[in-house]
């Protein structure tokens, strides 16, 4: 449970009933992510408070995005569930888009198993004071996640609580030629989709989805200072624990340190270091002309694309000659935009 906080992003973070910022205007969902599909809910509760209504010009509507904490499918598994923005990317995301406050609804038992019904009175009416509701239009909620997008707007209603239920996003691109449907899980911009692009090396597709490039931030770690030997000094990167990786591999990337809007471009490597029997998994940032003491600072690495996959080299000069040909990739990689 996180207490109420206001950190640097200036957004409100509520985990329990009694810190919420009312009255608001909700968007509701998981929003691992924060996709363009995601963004697209958002958007009508984060220009609420300025469009011309009456309610929100004699007192301040908090845009608030309300999720759940744990993940329900965490909660429903008992297995931790890893995620494409853990919290404070999640919180830093929503600070992008302008939004006030985010609400962590602890996801238990008690909550799992209110009615739909009793989901709008209790959590909407009661606790969040909703002025206006916007969902994605396969939002399910309840017990058994029975109420769906229609049943949310017509039991707000009863309160007077307009319901704004938002298409389905699709990626366009991937439509086949000639194709008069947009129907088709394949097309369909989903958390699920980007997670299986990130998991076969589609950096691209993965970004599109996004909106943004797909990032790793975390804290630069001493590690056994091998890359310094051969040529090759890398930043080891210390992530959140639930943090989905992508297909373990080498990277050609961009990366900031600390909040230096300076770019710096380099290669990165996912995985167990097979040539030097490495047994745990690491990610390493090796930064081209870059020379300093990165040890305790923050590291944010923007993935641009997949370059190849981890191997195991029969001696330490081939890796250091793959690790010069990866270096050559990937400079023309990030040459080209």
């Amino acid at each position: 449970m996180l207490n109420l906080t206001q950190n640097r992003s200036s957004i409100w973070v509520a985990a329990s009933k009694d810190q919420i910022l009312t009255p608001t205007a909700v968007a509701l969902g998981k929003f691992d992510g924060v996709h363009l599909g995601h963004q697209r809910v958002i958007e009508p509760v984060r220009n609420f408070h300025t469009q011309d209504n009456i309610k929100s010009q004699s007192q301040h509507i908090h845009s608030t995005v309300v999720t759940f904490d744990p993940h329900p499918e965490e909660f429903f598994s008992g297995q931790p569930r890893s995620l494409l923005t853990p919290l404070v990317e999640k919180i830093e995301c929503l600070q992008g888009l302008g939004i006030d406050q985010l609400v962590l609804l602890p996801f238990d038992r008690e909550l799992s198993a209110l009615s739909p019904r009793d989901f709008v009175e209790k959590i909407l009416v009661q606790q969040l004071q909703c002025q206006k509701i916007s969902v994605g239009e396969d939002f399910c909620f309840g017990q058994k996640r029975l109420g769906t997008a229609r049943d949310l707007q017509v039991l707000a209603g009863l309160y007077n609580i307009p319901v704004n239920i938002v298409p389905i996003k699709m990626d366009m691109i991937n439509l086949p030629a000639n194709d008069g449907t947009i129907d088709g899980q394949e097309n369909r911009i989903s958390t699920s989709l980007i997670r299986e692009s990130l998991s076969l090396g589609d950096i691209p597709k993965a970004n599109r989805l996004l909106g943004r490039p797909y990032t790793l931030s975390g804290i630069v770690v001493t590690g056994k200072k091998l890359g310094r030997t051969i040529g090759f000094p890398t930043a080891n990167l210390q992530l959140p624990q639930d943090k989905f990786l992508p297909r373990q591999g080498v990277y050609a990337v961009r990366a900031l340190i600390d909040t230096s809007p300076q770019v710096i471009l380099g290669v990165m490597n996912i995985g167990n270091r097979p040539t030097v029997n490495g047994y745990s998994l690491s990610v390493e940032v090796h930064l081209f002309d870059w020379e300093g003491d990165l040890y305790g600072r923050k590291l944010v690495v923007e993935l641009v694309k997949f370059v190849r996959p981890e191997q195991k080299f029969p001696n330490l000069e081939a890796l250091k000659q793959q690790i010069r040909l990866d270096c050559v990739t990937a400079k023309h990689v990030l040459a080209a935009g």
